[in-house]
């Protein structure tokens, strides 16, 4: 059976948790709080106590090897059951966050990590403004229970400094026209544009998780990797995590999709003064430098109705959040009734005041 570990409040062993609001852990219980370096002095000699020595591969079922692992909760000593890219979850039996910390250790220890700065509170009031200006939304979507279920999540990420060089080849044109008497002449001259150079990019951010989609995260960025810190497995209490299952080699491939797209951009741009123009060849390279592995914070919750998941998600560094909502069909078409019925009405109305005032 694996080990996990929690944070304990110092004073009165309590679980404590991370509050965004004041930068700093604080015991819920006696109200003592914390800073992240002095939790982590207290980490290094709980450490020294839990022998981590059993692998993962011992802890799967037969049944389904590759996908769940069984652990202990060290406050209650309920099982707890997570997915194998798990690295913090909850316990459901006693609510205390559990760190599996083999999850984040080695290869799979990050780097930096951005602490929360948004409360859930903001993330409750974003996910209830979807329904703002949208009569169609199920009353349902923004229910208590699935308001209860927003989760802080840090997510896994690769952060990319990128090197892009080489040539882009463009067809444009540029057209004149005219007019002498009723006669309008056009005159369309081709030419082909050549554009070099290179560009550098810093932090490049790609999800490092399957389970999340790459368009979603990609739309709650940017994060401001001014906030990064050295990580801390401290900062994790409260909230869930996750480690990365696509490598970093694997990921560079969006990295280097979207910097070859900003580069070409970049170039065609620069070709100024023509009525169009299209790239029609190129030889850009896109070179990795350097790559940082992080976790980052988003606040989110994937709701089920009618048989389809729509996700809402909220970057918990800046407070951007985006959301796919459903549409309430009933809805949908009793209001398309009575928006018809109120429109013959209308038309009724004035035929009949044409009709009277015809008469008169």
């Amino acid at each position: 059976m694996g080990k996990v570990l929690d944070n304990k409040c110092p004073s009165c062993g309590a679980a404590i948790h991370f509050k965004p609001e004041l930068g700093k852990f604080k015991c819920d219980y006696c109200d003592s709080e914390f800073s992240a370096e002095e939790l982590k002095d207290m980490d290094k000699l709980k450490e020294e106590e839990i022998k981590e020595t059993e692998k993962n591969k011992d802890n799967k079922s037969s049944d389904n090897y590759s996908n769940y692992v069984n652990y202990n909760c060290p406050d209650c000593g309920a099982e707890i059951i997570a997915d194998e890219n798990t690295a913090a979850t909850f316990c459901v039996y006693c609510g205390n966050t559990s760190i599996i910390k083999n999850r984040l250790s080695g290869e799979f220890a990050p780097k930096y990590i951005i602490p929360f700065k948004m409360e859930k509170k903001k993330a409750i009031d974003a996910f209830k403004s979807l329904r703002k200006g949208r009569p169609l939304v199920p009353k349902s979507f923004v229910s208590e229970k699935n308001i209860e279920k927003i989760t802080g999540v840090y997510i896994p990420f690769w952060l990319y400094d990128v090197n892009v060089s080489g040539t882009v080849n463009a067809k444009a044109t540029k057209v004149k026209s005219w007019s002498v008497g009723d006669t309008r002449y056009t005159k369309t001259d081709y030419y082909n544009v050549v554009r070099s150079g290179s560009m550098a990019y810093h932090r490049v951010p790609v999800d490092g998780s399957t389970r999340f989609n790459n368009d979603m995260m990609n739309s709650i960025e940017p994060f401001d990797y001014g906030k990064l810190i050295d990580y801390n497995h401290a900062y994790l209490s409260g909230f869930l995590a996750e480690k990365y299952d696509v490598s970093k080699e694997d990921a560079f491939t969006d990295a280097k999709t979207r910097t070859l797209n900003s580069t070409k951009d970049q170039m065609l741009s620069s070709m100024i003064g023509y009525s169009s123009k299209t790239i029609t060849s190129n030889n850009l390279e896109s070179v990795s430098n350097e790559t940082e592995y992080v976790l980052l914070p988003v606040w989110m919750v994937n709701v089920k109705y009618k048989d389809k998941f729509y996700l809402f998600a909220m970057n918990g560094e800046s407070g951007k959040f985006i959301g796919n909502i459903p549409l309430d069909k009933k809805k949908a078409l009793v209001m398309t009734f009575v928006v018809l019925i109120i429109s013959f009405l209308i038309c009724v109305g004035i035929s009949y005041l044409i009709y009277c005032g015809g008469r008169a």
